[in-house]
């Protein structure tokens, strides 16, 4: 099985601290959060990483490497300009493959279990209809209203009264950014959306630890968080 990580944003609201340092490298209890993303794939198994860069991307390549150093072989999807989520996953799809993949933002910060998704990618392989299964989480203060409910049979419903926070946090099938073309910009929200709508897309919900590390004063929250 393999993941992404989606490192290409520049991190506007993180400025200062990004105008020099990609996000992906700014550290959460003294460990970049991005390497602590590949531990804990590697950890879950999943040893073929594909990561994608764009603003200032090539110090994230120069940190990281082959990834021979955390046990696991690192590709980098070069964006000349960040070509947000969907686009971001066509632009790499010659490098994914066909099989359903794990995906997370290196800007989260999290205790949920990837071999728990490493087992729903497995699930997801075998089942024709479905082409996504999302984690969501309860709303944080910024984003009181959330984006997906989760009906009573594990479905993901876009339109429900209330809905939960998308923890950044998936399995999916290439499949579903198919209609993207290479090179170009697109959201994977209205994607996500389009096919909930079909029955399409499996969920979860998470209550643990996480954090979505937007601004300077998140990445102290989440440091102490780590460290408690």
């Amino acid at each position: 099985m393999r993941a992404m990580i989606l490192a290409a944003g520049r991190g506007e609201r993180m400025r200062p601290l990004t105008d020099h340092t990609p996000k992906p490298l700014l550290e959460v209890a003294g460990k970049p959060m991005i390497v602590r993303h590949i531990e804990a794939l590697a950890a879950a198994g999943i040893r073929d990483i594909v990561i994608n860069v764009a603003w200032l991307g090539e110090q994230i390549i120069a940190a990281l490497g082959s990834g021979a150093q955390f046990g696991v072989s690192l590709s980098f999807s070069r964006e000349a300009v960040a070509l947000e989520t969907a686009g971001g996953i066509a632009y790499a799809r010659h490098l994914l493959g066909d099989a359903p993949f794990l995906l997370l933002s290196a800007d989260i910060v999290t205790d949920y279990p990837l071999a728990r998704l490493c087992d729903a990618a497995t699930a997801l392989a075998r089942d024709r209809q479905r082409q996504a299964h999302l984690v969501v989480v309860p709303n944080p203060p910024y984003h009181p209203v959330g984006d997906f409910g989760l009906s009573p049979a594990g479905l993901i419903d876009p339109d429900a009264p209330d809905r939960l926070c998308y923890a950044n946090l998936m399995v999916l099938k290439p499949e579903l950014v198919a209609e993207v073309a290479t090179g170009a910009t697109a959201p994977l929200g209205p994607i996500l959306k389009a096919a909930a709508r079909q029955g399409r897309i499996s969920g979860e919900r998470f209550d643990g630890g996480w954090f979505n590390v937007g601004t300077p004063d998140e990445l102290v929250m989440a440091s102490a968080a780590v460290h408690r």
